[in-house]
């Protein structure tokens, strides 16, 4: 499980409004005020919300509402998003993996917890703060001693001669800088002839305090400008789901089959629908065809075979006759001559039967060419029934199919998404087309100017600039040093009433038998079980953050600690200075993080529980954070410049 974004809105401890992703390994969130971000208490009313509107300790004005929403990805690999307002009511989210929209789980706190704990994965709640939410109240100096005795308020009273946290060493920035008649030690008194030089540094941290206020604000109009391109890229980005629908239907639509990728005619649904219409008309224009062709066989048939005109008797007589007469007319005087004229009928009958022949052969003729008029029609036929139903045949052999009914079926799915892309393509249209979207798209170049200018304004102040808190806690912390060198008496008062206060104090509270007994119910195991796997690795972090002055842990089988020296000595864990205690108390935190880890992946919820230790051991406790980050989320709210270079990425809140 891991955190994957959280917005707020006029939540204390964070920007008025904002959104903040949060990617995996060791993430730096850096506070915008000296308040540090409740992001472990925000996130515990967000995922273990009573109902009863006590999270509306958490809203930074009682003027207007306060909201809060956490998105994160769940023991099941999916995308979940609670949203609340702080004093009210809330609701749960999933995202769709399919269509990439969020959908409604449930608006019931009950419902909303239970399925938390059991669909997504969620520890039970004292589980989930005491072993992975990290705070300074959880430090067994900062809780009380014995029976309920107030604890002093951190190992560092023991080293300060006054309330206030005692002086570090020069080492800490800016001070690695100071004039060389300058020497101020760490626990002691600075020397009067110190003095001067301190004044001066004084004043050089005052003016750095200027610089770095003028760079802060200029920052934190830098993050509410970033803020606000966040949300304007966040309206943008709405879109961006519509257009990966396009795109994927696009690409689904373009993949399916179309007629021309096959060398069908682009009418081939057409074709198919009319194809049983187009059969019926073959075979009708082929029967009638038919018909025809048996009436003129008949009519063939009927006809009787044609003699040549050679072997016609009477033509031949008639023609002897004729040629007799006309012959005759000439051989003859007087009126023997008119015996020519009678070869007229003579010749006029021949030429009759000459005709007839004639006739006789036309018809012969006539029906032979009808043979032939058949023949070009029925392929005239055949080659228009080819022209229409060809494709056809051809589209059942390409989709594997019986009937030409089935062609349009396997067509129609394009036409279903093609209608889907082009109402996608309107619903895109019309998102882009709304006022607040074109309001979005106009102002973030407008904005990112404005950035820009800041940018190169911070750059002008210069190129790096330490933390206003850190410069004016080194500027405290100086001050205080002059006060104490001008009075020494205070000193010594101060140091006199710690041990006065010091002398009477009950051993802390051992923090094994919770931590180890809460790791054993997340594991499903018994304590001895847990002690094993934790051993080792706790004492290899508690001895690197004490400096080898422990070099063993051991447990007995109800979880209480003692630890071993390295003179060999045994003693209880809470017997231990208040500050070693919480070394103690972070080493085991991290180891059962560590070892949880490989089963159960939760996020680590720091809140400064660093606040306090000797910044010495600071980038030691971030490297270990960092190891961390690399076996689950870790984020780590803190000023401390130092560990945000460490971290894998800051997240300005």
């Amino acid at each position: 499980m891991n955190f994957v974004e959280v917005a707020v809105q006029n939540v204390r401890g964070f920007s008025p409004a904002g959104r903040f992703v949060l990617k995996t390994g060791y993430l730096v969130l850096k506070p915008p005020t000296p308040e540090l971000s409740p992001l472990a208490g925000l996130s515990l009313a967000l995922l273990y919300a009573d109902g009863r509107g006590g999270d509306a300790a958490l809203a930074a004005s009682t003027q207007k509402a306060a909201k809060a929403a956490l998105t994160l990805v769940g023991q099941d690999s999916v995308t979940y998003r609670v949203l609340r307002e702080l004093g009210g009511g809330g609701s749960l989210h999933r995202l769709n993996p399919a269509t990439k929209q969020p959908e409604l789980v449930t608006q019931d706190t009950a419902e909303a917890n239970q399925f938390l704990r059991g669909q997504v994965g969620l520890p039970p709640r004292t589980t989930f703060e005491q072993l992975f939410c990290l705070q300074a109240a959880q430090l067994p100096s900062r809780r009380p001693r014995g029976a309920g005795r107030p604890a002093s308020t951190s190992g560092l009273r023991a080293h300060s001669s006054t309330g206030m946290p005692a002086m570090r060493s020069p080492t800490s920035p800016g001070m690695a800088h100071s004039s060389p008649g300058m020497s101020i030690s760490s626990p002691g008194v600075m020397p009067a002839s110190d003095i001067p030089a301190a004044e001066a540094k004084v004043r050089e941290l005052e003016k750095e305090l200027v610089l770095c206020r003028e760079v802060d604000n200029l920052q934190f109009e830098v993050d509410g400008l970033n803020s606000q391109v966040f949300d304007l890229e966040s309206k943008l980005r709405g879109t961006d789901g519509l257009k990966e629908k396009v795109r994927e239907a696009e690409a689904v639509w373009n993949a399916e089959p179309t007629p021309e990728s096959f060398g069908l005619p682009q009418d081939i649904v057409a074709r198919a629908e009319r194809y049983p219409r187009t059969l019926a008309r073959r075979d009708e224009a082929m029967a009638r065809l038919e018909s025809e062709r048996e009436v003129a066989e008949e009519e063939a048939q009927r006809l009787p075979d044609v003699e040549p005109l050679v072997r016609n008797r009477n033509f031949w007589i008639a023609v002897a006759v004729g040629v007799a007469f006309f012959v005759a007319g000439l051989l003859t005087d007087g009126l023997g001559r008119y015996l020519a004229l009678l070869d007229i009928p003579a010749f006029g009958f021949a030429a009759v039967l000459a005709i007839r022949y004639v006739d006789e052969l036309q018809d012969k003729d006539r029906l032979s060419r009808r043979g032939e008029m058949f023949v070009a029609r029925e392929k005239k036929i055949l080659e228009e029934f080819e022209a229409e139903a060809g494709p056809v045949r051809k589209a059942l052999e390409v989709f594997d199919v019986d009937t030409p009914k089935e062609i349009p079926l396997r067509l129609q799915r394009r036409e279903q998404l093609g209608a889907e892309v082009a109402q996608l393509r309107a619903q895109l249209v019309t998102m882009e087309k709304h006022p607040e979207f074109q309001e979005a798209a106009h102002q973030l170049p407008v904005l990112r100017k404005q950035i820009e200018l800041l940018n190169v304004q911070i750059t002008e102040k210069g190129a790096f600039v330490r933390d206003v808190r850190e410069v004016e806690r080194e500027l405290a912390r100086l001050k205080e040093s002059i006060a104490l060198a001008r009075n020494p008496q205070m000193a010594g008062m101060g140091m006199a009433a710690v041990d006065v206060a010091g002398g009477g104090m009950e051993p802390l509270e051992d923090p094994g038998p919770l931590v180890l007994g809460l790791a054993g119910d997340l594991l499903a195991t018994d304590i001895a079980a847990v002690i094993g796997m934790m051993r080792e690795r706790c004492v290899q972090y508690f001895s690197a953050l004490t400096e080898r002055r422990y070099v063993g842990v051991e447990w007995d089988r109800d979880g209480r600690t003692m630890v071993v020296t390295s003179a060999g000595k045994r003693m209880p864990v809470g017997e231990l200075p208040p500050r070693e205690v919480d070394l103690f108390f972070l080493s085991l935190r991290l180891t059962v993080v560590e070892k949880v880890s490989a089963r159960v992946k939760l996020p680590l919820l720091v809140e400064d529980a660093l606040v306090g230790l000797d910044e010495s051991r600071l980038p030691l406790l971030g490297r270990m954070l960092k190891h961390l980050g690399t076996l689950t989320q870790v984020l780590h709210v803190s000023p401390h410049p130092g560990l945000a270079q460490l971290s894998d990425g800051p997240v300005n809140l």
